[in-house]
Parts: C-alpha cells; structure tokens; sequence
C-alpha cells in the first residue's frame, strides 16, 4: 500500500549522523531531547519561534496527526545550525469533494485503488506533509546558522540534504506525501540559480503574504497613527472604533486566562471552522500555556459585551520593536454589527504603540481588509517536492488553495 502508517517515533533520538565531509547532524523527535546547550549557542535569541520553550508547546498537539523533528548540524563537531521540521498526517475524510475533480482526469490503476480507499477509510491517514517551517506561524523559521558561517548558498544546500535524509528516515519514498519548506521572503519567479532551494525537484508557489505594519515616525497613540491617515480613512476608522465602543477591552493575566480558557478557546473555533484550509488546529490550553511560559512576551486581550467575553486577540513581542499578531477569535454573529474584526487590528496596533514598538507583523489572511489600517504586503514562497506522481495529484488542489486570492491594497495614509 502506497499510504502512510500513522507517525512512528524515531525512539528518542539519532546523533552525529554522517552528512558530508566534515558535518554530521543530529536529530530529535522531542524538545526534551534535544541538546539545549548547543540548540541555544546556535540560536542565541534570533528567533523567537524557534525557542525550544515554544516548539514544546506545540508537542501538545495531538499526536495521532503531528509530530516534530528538531535537526542540530555540527561542522567539526562543533553546533552549527538548526532546522525545525513538522510531520502532519491528513486523513482521507479531509479530502472530500476537493479530489474528485482531479481523480477523475487520472486513469489509472492507482487512482481507482486511491478512490475506493477514501471511500472505505475516512479515517484513516490519506497523506503525511512533511513541513521545513512551522505551520502555526507566518515567516522565515524553518532552520537558523551561527553567524558568520558559511555563504548563505551553502546553508541551503546542507538544508536540502536533511531534507534527503530525513525523507529516508520517514520511509516516505513511494508514499503519498510531500515534503514542504516554508515560508520565504522571495519572489516566486526568483531564477532558480538564486532561489533558496536550487533542486529542480522543489516546485515553488506563492502564498498569502504577510501583511506589515510600520509605525510612522513621531507617531506614539493610535489618535496619531489615524490622524496619520486620509479624511476617508479617518473617518472609516473613527466609525469602526465607535461601533466596537460598547466592548470593554482587557488584557487576561495568567489568572484570568486560566478562568476564561474555554471561552477563549471555543471563540477560536468559530473562525478555525470557518478556513478554507484546516492545517493544525491547537491544543485547548495552548493559549494558557503561552502565557504561562512567556509572561508578559505574550498577551491577550479580551472583548467583553455585557461581561461576556466575544472576542480576544493574541500576540508576541519578538523583539525590541517587533509584535508578532497571533490568533484570535470572535463570535461572528456579532462581528458585523460591532466591526469585531476590525477593532481587533486598531487594538493590535494600539498595543505595538503601548510597547513603544515600531513593527507589527499582521500575518496571513484578509490582506486587503489588512492594508485598509495600514500594512503593507511581504510577498512569501513556499517551495513543495511531492514524493510521487499520485502525491502531485493530492497536493494541486491544496496548493491552489494555499495560493493567495486577487486583492486590490488599500493605502490610508495621507499622499
């Protein structure tokens, strides 16, 4: 059978595996695992999301459908770099009508066998995606190198030959599975001479670009940030932020969101249900546990109607002037009539301005809704190598769903 085993543990882990002349890596299947000490000389804060403290929260996760792979390269012995890999398992259920389309424009033995078992086996694993990257989060954090290393050519080859051997590893030659290294701030048609992963085997697409924030100079209150703005802007903005003017906002402390965690997490699967693609969905404590971990690096401010809570929005502060939005969650009936959603990014750009902050990144999803309070587009690339042919005919129709949609930016600000 040409479909995946659910995922298998590496039994703990691998060390020192030859690569290549003088480089070895070793690999993980838990943070606990892993050589703190070298991870962290490697890394020295340059990431936030790739902190062991962070990824470990993500082993919550259930993990019948996610695993995690954690990668140190040594040169000469000595750590070098890091790569961060997660496994995710799709069962055939979550297919559906997505594949019959593209079944039927394929005759073949293996494609009646692939038709008959989605029919038999809703349940069970279709398909195993193997991420350079995490999912749960937009940018570049799928492996970091010591500075001053190598050229940045030679990094991505090391790269590329994990990629190889942990394929191996995972037994997923002749499976249908792929493997997916995200995100990049590259342009799609990059020559592939200059593109991060050079294989003719790596096919790359564009995706939903991450949608930035700059804060304008001498710019400190949002009543600043939106005088910054057009009249019609302004005005757009002052009406949003009065329809929203019944929501008492409070940020939750620990206390709070240990008292507050079911509400919060059911406002988040209102809007999980509602995407278009379900990639992860996190763990019911996953919010308490940031908190938990991260303490004031981490916050999440509340939306209370008549002391209900109706929507919340999270964040991170990654750096000296960076926020980084994270999930959120809002009860859609109301979302037209209070502006929920909108209110939620001017109080995302108020908390940046509270921080003395200067940088927000808003993520993926409703650019254009996005660029109407200011962000401007990152364009991303992802780079995506099916294992066989049967695997290309699963993944076009999530690559076109990963693929972003025709928007028109919106620009607020005075000309």
């Amino acid at each position: 059978m040409f479909f995946c085993d659910t995922i298998k543990s590496i039994k703990g882990e691998k060390t020192h595996l030859k690569l290549e002349k003088e480089f070895t890596f070793s690999i993980f299947d838990k943070a606990d695992l892993v050589n703190e000490h070298d991870w962290i000389e490697v890394l020295d804060h340059r990431n936030f999301f790739l902190e062991l403290k962070y990824l470990k929260i993500l082993e919550s996760i259930e993990s019948r459908t996610f695993g995690a792979r954690y990668v140190i390269v040594y040169k000469n012995k000595l750590p070098y770099g890091l790569i961060y890999f997660q496994i995710i398992n799709f069962e055939a259920k979550a297919f559906g009508d997505l594949l019959e389309t593209q079944l039927k424009n394929l005759q073949s033995k293996r494609s009646k066998l692939f038709e008959k078992y989605i029919d038999e086996n809703e349940r069970e694993v279709l398909m195993r995606l193997v991420t350079c990257g995490n999912n749960v989060v937009t940018g570049e954090n799928a492996f970091i190198f010591k500075k001053n290393g190598l050229t940045k050519n030679k990094n991505y080859d090391l790269v590329e030959k994990i990629i190889d051997k942990l394929g191996s590893n995972e037994k997923l030659k002749g499976k249908v599975s792929a493997i997916l290294v995200k995100d990049f701030y590259t342009p799609v048609d990059t020559p592939r001479s200059k593109c991060p992963l050079r294989s003719e085997k790596y096919v790359g697409f564009k995706v939903e670009p991450n949608m930035v924030v700059d804060i304008p100079e001498n710019v400190n209150t949002l009543e600043q940030y939106i005088l910054s703005f057009s009249k019609k802007y302004r005005n757009r903005a002052k009406g949003i932020l009065k329809l929203g003017s019944a929501l008492e906002q409070k940020e939750l402390t620990q206390s709070d969101l240990k008292k507050e965690n079911d509400a919060v997490y059911n406002l988040y699967l209102q809007v999980y249900n509602k995407a278009k693609f379900k990639l992860i969905k996190l763990p019911p404590n996953y919010f308490y546990e940031c908190k938990q971990q991260f303490g004031d690096a981490f916050f999440i401010i509340g939306f209370y109607l008549n002391k209900k809570l109706v929507a919340f929005c999270t964040g991170f502060e990654i750096s000296a002037e960076e926020i980084e939005a994270h999930y959120i969650g809002f009860e859609y009936e109301l979302n037209k009539e209070m502006e929920l959603y909108q209110n939620i990014l001017y109080k995302l750009i108020d908390t940046t301005l509270l921080r003395k902050l200067r940088k927000l990144n808003l993520g993926r999803t409703a650019s254009e809704i996005k660029s109407t309070v200011g962000a401007k587009e990152r364009e991303l690339t992802c780079y995506i190598m099916p294992q066989n042919t049967i695997s290309k005919v699963v993944l076009k129709p999530f690559m076109q769903l990963l693929q972003p949609s025709e928007w028109v930016p919106r620009n607020p600000f005075k000309e």
